[in-house]
């Protein structure tokens, strides 16, 4: 039988390979633009939108809030979670309204995913957004997950892996996109 310490440490131990996976996807795909980059249809005076920077502000702000989320958890301060855990899904969706809003700024500039006016420099944009929105969706799950967790009662400051797993996983979401948005602002 496993005890309760060998199952924590088994289910972090799943997370953690299973982000492990996803930032090598993440830094293939940035090792592709590094490379494509050398290309002569590259476009070098391209500007990320400002929608983009509200959107890494939100994100920063989500994982601020959610991390005050686990801290009341622990506290057994449940109305304070269930708070911040709300809070955190506010922000995950203004994160994603503005990442739809710098996809607009981009196609208002002429830039298309796909078709004649798209370049290789808007394509790989777009993969790496939406991509990490695909994630994010997942990020999104488990917020929900633990916010029904919170109205059932089900985490106290003696049970609370659920949302320290969750909490460990909208972290690295939150610093995937910080590294994503910093290489493409300063790699040109």
């Amino acid at each position: 039988m496993m005890t309760d310490l060998q199952n924590r440490r088994t289910k972090k131990m799943m997370l953690w390979f299973g982000m492990i996976s996803m930032a090598m996807t993440f830094a293939g795909l940035t090792s592709a633009y590094v490379v494509s980059s050398t290309r002569a249809d590259w476009l070098t005076n391209f500007s990320i939108p400002i929608p983009f920077y509200y959107s890494t502000l939100l994100i920063l702000l989500s994982s601020g809030s959610f991390f005050w989320t686990e801290r009341a958890v622990k506290n057994n301060q449940l109305s304070q979670a269930k708070r911040g855990a709300w809070l955190t899904l506010l922000l995950a969706g203004g994160f994603i309204i503005t990442q739809f809003e710098g996809f607009n700024a981009i196609i208002q500039q002429g830039y298309y995913f796909t078709g004649a006016e798209s370049s290789i420099t808007t394509s790989f944009l777009y993969v790496l957004v939406l991509l990490h929105l695909a994630h994010l969706t997942g990020g999104i799950i488990v917020l929900l997950i633990v916010l029904f967790q919170l109205y059932r009662g089900a985490y106290t400051a003696e049970k609370s892996l659920g949302i320290e797993l969750a909490v460990l996983f909208w972290h690295f979401l939150d610093f995937l996109w910080l590294y994503l948005f910093c290489f493409v602002l300063f790699y040109r």
